[in-house]
């Protein structure tokens, strides 16, 4: 069995680049390979032109980030973010000045002293990574690292991160099976299947734009339907829930049954069987929902439209690997 076949990728210094795809899609494994932790069967890995085959991980300009921290528990926060420093030989001064350094860029200021037992989840993620940039690598590998923390808490130090890889400069390699999280944060996204890449794209082109099937419902929820021997695919806000009399001026209209409702707090989701045959999933905001009057039961016969540009044409599995940065 192959975990990784053939992969061809480019990543831009200073960029925050994204390994998205599902367990087992060969993201971690590429990961491993840029460390240095695994090496590959065959083709070159090459850190900033020059070629690291060889090289063992801890000579490569390069610190990992991991989903469980690997702090050490009896030492300070300051012992641990310095600790790396300290093997390397550098200076007392020097180490007790980058450490500080490095704790103001991960907002934990003053928190040298403490112990990784009294912070949270969230706090000893900063130290991580904290950990992993006083040694200035030219590239920072982050391995699922906020899988472990609760979801309001993930979503704040998404922002955290992407601010923080901003300040720094430093090139991110990001493994993720988290769609919104890769959406988020990327400069560009690489999605892995099978361990293949399917599409290497910015974020807002990846979901506007997806090459085949297998990315465009793996990132973000999106309808296939085939008309006239093509098959479509359409995101679900895309997608209008029109009403009796309502202009339909430039929309491709189709007629069908809802079969199932969700409210879903800010937006309520309606599946549409389509008398063409098909079924879409649309969303429609509960702001609008209030202010328009009764909206349509289970069973009930509906029209939805959608403009044609909105509709994009994907094929099967493609393995397209675009590189360029």
């Amino acid at each position: 069995m192959v975990a990784v076949a053939g992969i061809d990728l480019e990543i831009a210094e200073g960029e925050f680049f994204t390994l998205l795809g599902p367990s087992g899609s060969g993201k971690t494994t590429t990961l491993r390979m840029i460390a240095g932790f695994e090496d590959p069967s065959s083709g070159t890995i090459e850190l900033a032109g020059e070629d690291v085959g060889g090289v063992p991980p801890y000579d490569r300009a390069v610190n990992t980030v991991f989903q469980d921290y690997a702090l050490f528990p009896h030492m300070s926060v300051g012992e641990n973010v310095a600790y790396g420093l300290k093997v390397g030989g550098v200076g007392k001064a020097e180490r007790a000045q980058r450490r500080d350094k490095a704790l103001e860029m991960v907002r934990l200021p003053g928190y040298a002293d403490r112990k990784p037992a009294e912070l949270s989840g969230g706090q000893r993620q900063r130290v991580a990574l904290a950990r992993a940039i006083v040694n200035r690598p030219k590239v920072l590998l982050l391995d699922e690292p906020l899988g472990a923390l609760d979801l309001k808490l993930r979503e704040q130090m998404q922002i955290e991160l992407k601010t923080i890889q901003g300040e720094v400069g430093i090139t991110f390699v990001y493994v993720t099976h988290d769609q919104d999280e890769a959406l988020t944060m990327s400069d560009r996204i690489a999605v892995f299947n099978d361990g293949r890449i399917e599409q290497v794209s910015p974020p807002l082109e990846l979901y506007e734009h997806p090459v085949n099937e297998f990315v465009a419902g793996f990132v973000g929820v999106s309808n296939v339907i085939e008309r006239e021997g093509e098959r479509l695919t359409i995101r679900p806000e895309k997608i209008e829930l029109l009403e009796q009399g309502e202009p339909t001026d430039g929309l491709h209209t189709e007629s069908g049954r809802v079969v199932d409702i969700a409210y879903a707090g800010m937006v309520t989701r309606f599946t549409v069987d389509l008398d063409a045959g098909g079924t879409l999933q649309l969303v429609r905001q509960n702001v609008e929902s209030a202010s328009s009057g009764a909206l349509p039961s289970r069973g009930n016969e509906v029209l939805v439209g959608w403009r044609p540009e909105y509709a994009a044409a994907v094929g099967g599995r493609s393995n397209k690997q675009e590189v360029a940065p």
